[in-house]
């Protein structure tokens, strides 16, 4: 887990939403233990009940169990859980700006695929600043 915490939410929901993104992503599986709170909360630095916090709003969507003197466990079926909801709050939350956007730069579904599939450090890395290019602009 990032150990940097932004000013734009809670820090229990930034927890949460950590290892909703770990879950995703694959690192921790159904079955899995959570790391302890009293680890979480040495290692990041912050109040224990400020983790057990985001540990029980996963409880509470469904994707975390509690097993007595044993400790927190990812739910079987937590992965199709978070995949839906999260792709319900993308197409109805991210993508109406998205589109927008696209819509406003004018761009076909061509620029956006061979976009999607450029490096962007590449092409930082290539581009030169516009002074270098233009010989007229010396002295």
């Amino acid at each position: 887990m990032d150990r940097e915490w932004n000013d734009t939410q809670p820090i229990y929901r930034q927890l949460r939403d950590r290892v909703v993104a770990m879950i995703l992503d694959g690192v921790l599986k159904e079955g899995d233990p959570l790391p302890s709170v009293r680890n979480v909360a040495a290692e990041y630095r912050v109040n224990p009940l400020t983790v057990l916090k985001g540990y029980q709003q996963l409880v509470d969507e469904g994707l975390v169990e509690t097993r007595r003197g044993l400790g927190m466990f990812i739910n079987a079926g937590a992965r199709g859980l978070l995949l839906e909801g999260e792709r319900q709050k993308f197409l109805s939350e991210d993508w109406p700006r998205i589109f927008a956007t696209i819509q406003r730069l004018g761009l076909k579904a061509d620029d956006l695929l061979t976009g999607a599939t450029r490096r962007p450090s590449s092409d930082t890395a290539r581009a030169e600043p516009a002074e270098s290019k233009s010989p007229e602009r010396k002295g």
